[in-house]
Order: structure tokens, then sequence, then C-alpha cells
């Protein structure tokens, strides 16, 4: 293989893996709420790097922004797996779904408990109807005066005083006016003489409801309570999720760096042979055609250098990004890419691997908990042919003042002498009250067939679920085969690699070797050292795909986030 067939494939590999480093790194996630913000950090766990320890303190759910202190902070896998249990920004989100559910759960008890209303209203009479109006006693207000009239003429036909005799209707109002004049009474006109108008009116009361039997509401209850229990599943399999787009994100910032790290070793090398090939050069030993080859090849390295080192810092931000650390803080990753046999140990095989994934799966918990929530909705159906049963009170106080409060009597033994007082505006006579209690039952005998295709509806829907869980359940070994099989492609590739790294290096060391006893030349040495780089190249990426397959396996199998 040529110089530069190894550079164009050396390129092509770094351009892939960070395509594939950033699409892990950036998937999105369904939000969903969390039963707790730890999700198996325990009081055993080990020590952890003294400057992320402030975000992991008892009792906190959230660590702000301002928290991290320092400029570059130093984290291992572990550790950011914990700093994202508490700080991704979708967790955190889902905490709060969880905080929506329990104010439903509180709401659905709201329709259980006594409903208590106050009320008050009042009116201002600009005008108030005559209530005889359309009929013959429309008139009756204007005939008033005549039954006074008619009454003492009455009264003085009857008496024992001869003296006494009733007088005409004209005389009577005369009189009658003149007595008030006396008294100086005087009134403001009224409402046209209507005796039934009232200014001001108020009422003011209280009523009171409680449900008796309300078959619906408790089951709601119910559902509410369950839908609390989804909002966790669902916080559940959002950090399963984030825990592998994590680790698949701190994988994928390690195979930059050991990209980066692999061509400036590369670099380094180049640099000496340049230096070594001009030496020759001015010896006469070679061609000015090595020497300006191998320049040009330094440049080109050099610039492959720059860009990986872009790759690599570009991938520790996007780290940053689902851990929720500040933008300005620097990521220093500790730990590197190596192949350790003792992360197989638990790879179980695949029909114990799918029943433990049956248990332990957050979606599979959803897709059982959205069965059950369709199960409630049917009782909820199923509660509307039956009676709703409440009790019921009501307390209230009414007040009808008039703006003209004047009391006019009689002054006793005188017809035509009066007498006036004015009331109080809380006066008894203004005020009253009337209270009642009572249950009431509201039956839904027959609504057009509308509940019983509801309730079908529901029936079809559970059965639709069902089969989305048979589905599911099916898929999930499908998930668990695939991972099962990257783990071990995987390995094997890094068996071969492992054996073409000791050969890398050992035909790297003939080169170098021959090169300095004079039998080899820069050009042989150029290209073992490129044959080793591109070695290494692979054995990383080997391992790369070993870590992430056994991520997905985990995610697969629904094991915990984090280990006490």
């Amino acid at each position: 293989m040529t110089r530069m067939n190894v550079a164009r494939l050396t390129s092509l590999l770094f351009l892939s893996c960070f395509l594939v480093c950033l699409a892990f790194g950036t998937l999105p996630v369904q939000a969903g709420p969390a039963s707790s913000p730890w999700n198996g950090i325990g009081p055993d766990a080990d020590p952890i790097n003294p400057n992320l320890a402030m975000l992991l303190d008892d009792g906190v759910a959230y660590a702000p922004a301002e928290a991290f202190a320092a400029d570059t902070v130093s984290v291992t896998l572990e550790e950011a797996l914990q700093i994202a249990m508490v700080n991704n920004y979708i967790v955190r989100r889902g905490l709060l779904d969880i905080d929506i559910a329990d104010q439903q759960i509180r709401e659905a008890w709201g329709t259980v408990y006594p409903q208590i209303n106050a009320t008050g209203t009042y009116t201002r009479n600009l005008k108030t109807p005559n209530p005889f109006a359309g009929s013959d006693a429309g008139g009756f207000f204007e005939t008033f005066g005549a039954i006074q009239w008619l009454s003492y003429n009455e009264i003085q036909r009857t008496d024992a005083d001869p003296a006494t005799e009733p007088i005409a209707f004209d005389e009577f109002l005369d009189r009658q006016q003149q007595g008030y004049e006396e008294a100086g009474i005087s009134f403001s006109g009224g409402d046209d003489g209507n005796p039934f108008a009232v200014e001001n009116q108020f009422q003011g009361g209280f009523s009171a409801s409680q449900a008796i039997y309300n078959g619906a509401a408790f089951a709601a209850i119910r559902g509410a309570r369950e839908f609390r229990a989804i909002r966790e599943n669902q916080d559940a399999l959002n950090r399963q999720t984030v825990a592998d787009q994590i680790r698949q994100a701190f994988y994928g910032a390690l195979l930059a760096r050991e990209q980066a790290d692999v061509i400036g070793l590369s670099v380094e090398r180049l640099r000496k042979t340049v230096q070594e090939t001009e030496k020759a050069v001015e010896a006469g030993l070679l061609s000015k055609f090595e020497r300006v080859s191998a320049q040009v090849e330094l440049v080109n390295l050099e610039t492959q250098l720059i860009e990986a080192q872009s790759r690599a810092d570009l991938a520790r931000k996007n780290l940053a990004l689902l851990l929720g650390v500040p933008k300005k803080t620097e990521l220093r990753l500790l730990g590197e890419l190596a192949f350790d046999e003792r992360e197989l140990a638990e790879i179980a095989d695949q029909e114990t691997a799918y029943e433990v994934a049956l248990q332990r799966r957050p979606d599979l918990a959803l897709s059982k908990g959205n069965l059950s929530i369709l199960a409630i909705e049917e009782e909820i159906q199923q509660a509307t042919y039956l009676p709703v049963v409440n009790a019921f009170a009501n307390y209230i106080h009414v007040g009808q003042v008039p703006s003209e409060r004047q009391v006019i009597s009689q002054v006793e033994g005188e017809s035509f002498s009066y007498q006036s007082r004015s009331l109080d505006f809380f006066d008894g006579s203004y005020w009253d009250r009337a209270s009642s209690i009572g249950v009431q039952l509201n039956w839904r005998i027959f609504d057009g067939f509308g509940r019983e295709a509801r309730l079908q509806q529901n029936r079809i829907s559970q059965k639709q679920a069902a089969i989305d869980l048979e589905f599911q359940e099916h898929a999930v070994w499908l998930e668990i085969d695939q991972a099962v099989s990257d783990l071990e492609t995987a390995l094997k590739r890094i068996r071969s690699q492992e054996r073409n790294l000791e050969q890398a290096q050992m035909n790297y060391e003939f080169a170098m070797k021959r090169l300095q006893e004079g039998a080899g030349t820069p050009l042989q040495e150029r290209q073992a050292s490129s044959l080793l780089d591109q070695s290494r190249l692979n054995y990383s990426v080997a391992v790369f795909d070993l870590k992430t397959a056994l991520s997905r396996y985990a995610k697969a199998t629904g094991e915990p986030i984090l280990a006490d």
C-alpha cells in the first residue's frame, strides 16, 4: 500500500468515526420523569473527583451551571454518568413531569372532596316592572288611595259618634296631604307608586356539595396514580437512553483523542525523518526528490493532525452538552480505550439475557402501564352506566333595602295626623336568610348508544396495546441478538488487530534498524510508520466498537445505570 493510499484511508476512517461519535452524542431523547435523581448511587460508592463532589451532595437534585467553578474539570466515565443523572437537561425536565403527575393525583382527589362555593350579588333596580301589567289588575296601584278613602268612610259610618260623616274622595286626599305637610313628611316620588319597588337588592351565600357515589371519579384517581408510575418508567427509559448516549459520546471522545495522539506521534516521527533526509541530501546520499517528498508528506500529516485535534475538541464539547455543564467548562477525560476481558464476564446467554430484559426494561413497563391505563378507562366508561349521588347544603342571606327608608304611621286617635321615622340600613325588616340540605341523584338512562360505542373503542384499543406489547417483546429479543452479535464481531476484530498490531510494530522496528544500518530507505521507514499508525487506529476503532456494543447490550437488557 502506498503512502498516499494510507493517508486517504486514514482520513476516511477519521471522518467516519467522527460522524459516528457526533451521531451518538446528539440523538434526541424523549422526555420523561424519574422517581429519584440518583438511580444506583449509594453511600458505599467509590469516591469521585473532588471537583465533582458538589454535584452529588445528599439532597441535591440539580447542580446549576455556576457549580462548576473550575475552568477545567477531569471526569471518568462513571463520574460522567453520575453528573448526567443529575444535570442532564432531559433528566431534569423529566423530574418536572413527575411533579406534574403528583399534582394530577391531587387534582383527581379533588373531585371527591367537598366542593364549597361562595356567591354574592348586588343589584340596583332603576325601574321595577308592574307585576300586574297586561292583566285586568294593571291599574291596581292607582286604587291604593281609594282603598284608604273607603276604609276611612266605613269607619266613619260604623262608629258610635253621630258627628262623624263620610267625606268625598277629593276632600280625603286634601286632608291627608295637609296632615303630611303638618308632620313635615315629604315623598321622593318612588318608582311611579309601585309598592313592590326596592332599589337595592343584596344576595350572598354559601353552597357545599359532597360526592357520595361517583364511580368514574374514584377510577380516575387510580388512573392518576397509574399515570405517575408511567412517568417514572418513562424517566427510567429516558435515563437508560441518556446513559447510552453518554457512554457513546465518552468513548467517541476517547477515540478522537486517540486518533489525534496517533497522528501526533506520526508527525513527530516524520519530522525526525525529514531532518535525517535533509542531512542525507546535504551529504549527497539522497536526492532532493526524497527531501521534498518527505516535506510535503509532513505538511499533509500536520494538516490531518489539526483536523483530528479539532474533532477531539468538538467531541469533548458534545459530551459537555450532554452532561449539562456550562459551555465554557473544559472537560479532561480520564481513561483510555483499552480492552479488558473482565468486561465480558457478565455477558449472559441470549435466553437468560432475554428473561432478565423482560423484567428490567422500562420501555416494557411503560407498555404494560399503558394497558393498565386503558383498563382503568374502561372502568370509567362502565361507571357512566351508574348514577352519581351527591349531598348538598345551601345557605343564603338576602337583603332588599330601599333608598328611602322612611316609615309613616298614623297618630293614634287622630285620622289625619301622621308621624315618621327612618330605619337603619341593616334593619331586620330588610334582611332575611334561608338554608336547605338535600341529596341529588343524576342518572343518565340513555344517551343514544354513545357510551356503548366509547366502551367498545376502549376494548379495541386494549387489544391494540396488547399487540404492541407482544411486538415489543419480540423486538427485545432481536435487539439483544444484535447486541450479542456486535460484541462477538468486535471481539474477533480486537483479536485480529492485536496480532496485526504486533506485526506492524515488529515491521517498523525492522525498517528503522535497516535504515540505521543503511540497508533501508526513508520511504520504507515512512511506509512502516504509516502501517503502524493504521494498525493502532484500527485497534482503537475495534475497542471503541466493543465498548459501544457493551453499552447497547446494557441498554437492551435494562442493566442498572450505576452500581453501588
